[in-house]
């Protein structure tokens, strides 16, 4: 109905056959591709100890998302979204996040969505990561702009909400979603990660909403002790779980598969995200 987005502009300089997957495969739950992998703990504790002694406090989740935001910035299919069976690119980096205020039982948990342009340094990432959960965890009665949508919808009565929500998916569909909707929404992001190392728990394959326009949903998992083969030798070493269900429709396999092995480089080496990045690549008109 409408042609331009706030969170997307229309890719239109793709091949026949990526352009018409999005008519084959008409739904992300159609479309998830789901993929984990082992993450070597050996350089992410080295350099978390590093800046430890340097005053600077640095985490497993800091570090992926600092990761994740520069791979983001250097393959910009990555940041692409379907939606109405046309394919879409970011103009920025959206993350969201679930944080709880403690880890008791029935302890509510807040969606806390940030926006990067790309260039930042790990420095500035973990400064604007720490001050929103330092905010969401500390604060008394105010809500965010997520918390305050969601108790909008559920403040209608019962049998009015799966209108509203209908009415909502169809103006997204259509590309009439409201801007301060846009922003609001945790769905609507470039990558939605769930720390379950935090919990003392494995990684999990958790599925890509279909409201919204989340195409990467990444879980981080609790660290491992396993034997390893280094060379002739029998060793043991310390991996955290990672697993990644995205939607298969805005880049192939190829690009996906180039982009893991991009991410466990910045990985091994956390140091790398420290200067700024010039600037990030652009995708495609």
């Amino acid at each position: 109905m409408f042609q331009k987005r706030y969170d997307g502009r229309r890719v239109h300089n793709i091949d026949p056959f990526q352009r018409i997957i999005p008519y084959i495969m008409k739904t992300r739950t159609d479309s998830m591709n789901m993929f984990e992998d082992l993450i070597p703990c050996e350089s992410l504790d080295a350099y978390i100890k590093e800046k430890a002694a340097e005053g600077l406090k640095i985490t497993y989740m800091h570090i992926l998302i600092a990761a994740i935001v520069r791979l983001i910035a250097l393959r910009p299919q990555l940041n692409r979204f379907v939606m109405n069976h046309r394919i879409y690119t970011r103009p920025k980096i959206w993350v969201s996040f679930v944080v709880h205020q403690t880890l008791l039982d029935g302890s509510t948990g807040t969606t806390i969505k940030l926006c990067f342009e790309g260039t930042e340094s790990i420095y500035e990432i973990c400064d604007k990561v720490n001050a929103a959960i330092q905010k969401e965890t500390t604060k008394k009665t105010e809500s965010n702009a997520t918390d305050k949508l969601a108790g909008l919808i559920m403040s209608i009565p019962s049998p009015l909400i799966s209108f509203v929500v209908n009415t909502l998916m169809f103006m997204d569909r259509h590309n009439m979603l409201p801007k301060a909707v846009l922003e609001a929404s945790p769905f609507h992001t470039s990558f939605f990660l769930t720390n379950l190392k935090s919990l003392g728990i494995n990684h999990i394959y958790h599925h890509v909403y279909e409201f919204g326009t989340t195409g990467l949903f990444i879980a981080m998992g609790k660290e491992k002790t396993g034997p390893i083969l280094k060379g002739d030798e029998i060793a043991a070493q310390k991996n955290m779980g990672f697993s990644l269900v995205c939607d298969e429709r805005f880049c192939d396999g190829l690009y996906f598969a180039l982009s893991l092995r991009q991410l466990k480089k910045f990985l091994a080496n956390p140091a790398c995200l420290e200067e700024p990045l010039a600037a990030k690549v652009e995708d495609v008109l």
